[in-house]
């Protein structure tokens, strides 16, 4: 898949989340999938976990990967089948909502796997094209789910913070029309629209900038990458 600056962006911000976590705490990556987030977890014990059914094909349709590797996962199940019986100081569930059939279970179900006054950091797109088919069953989330089901489960959410905004979405979709017109049209842009997309993208780019900064965008209330997420279990 084409590895875009929303990517990059939430990579950074996990780098950063999970970093800050105390050594030695547990945490769960929930769909872990080739546990690209492992090695900001280094000074935690780490435990991956992913149904590990997913080919690098899938269906063919939309965007995939071509190989994945499950090598790294320690249990593997349905993620409504984990089990309960151990509770995580942290759980992490990135970029893996949208992968699952009923996502309000999932939360219900990653409640109840964390410890007292654990957390839950969570990444998931707000609205996403068709990738890893066919286990695509939603295409996005916005702040207002968040906030309704983890207040419902108990949780504080402590940052909810948006990745990009509107015209950042924009910008990248225009990115994407070259390789688009290949795949569904087979044919390849002209020279002048090639232009035209590069100053539409450039200017794009410098309207974005005047959206505040890329964690605060103004428009994020509109359209966003997705929301990047920490929710605490409120102390009983």
């Amino acid at each position: 898949m084409l590895r875009v600056k929303s990517h990059q962006a939430r990579d950074a911000w996990l780098r950063s989340t999970l970093g800050a976590l105390p050594d030695g705490a547990s945490i769960l990556d929930v769909g872990a999938g080739e546990c690209a987030n492992k090695p900001f977890c280094a000074h935690l014990d780490y435990v991956a976990q992913d149904i590990a059914q997913y080919d690098g094909k899938g269906d063919g349709a939309g965007l995939h990967t071509d190989t994945w590797d499950f090598h790294q996962i320690d249990i593997i199940c349905d993620l409504y089948d984990i089990p309960e019986e151990r509770k995580f100081d942290h759980i992490l569930c990135s970029e893996v909502l949208e992968h699952v059939v009923d996502p309000v279970r999932a939360l219900e179900k990653l409640a109840r796997l964390v410890a007292p006054e654990g957390s839950i950091i969570l990444t998931a797109p707000f609205n996403s094209l068709t990738h890893f088919a066919p286990y695509h069953y939603c295409t996005g989330f916005s702040r207002y789910f968040y906030e309704y089901h983890f207040e419902r489960l108990g949780f504080q959410v402590q940052t909810l913070q948006p990745n990009g905004g509107h015209l950042d979405y924009l910008d990248q979709e225009l990115g994407r029309v070259k390789k688009v017109r290949k795949t569904y049209d087979g044919w390849r842009l002209d020279p002048l629209s090639r232009i035209i997309l590069g100053i539409a993208r450039l200017n794009v780019r410098l309207l974005a900038a005047l959206d505040g900064p890329r964690n605060a965008r103004k428009s994020s209330e509109l359209q966003s990458f997705g929301w990047h997420v920490v929710a605490r279990r409120k102390g009983v």
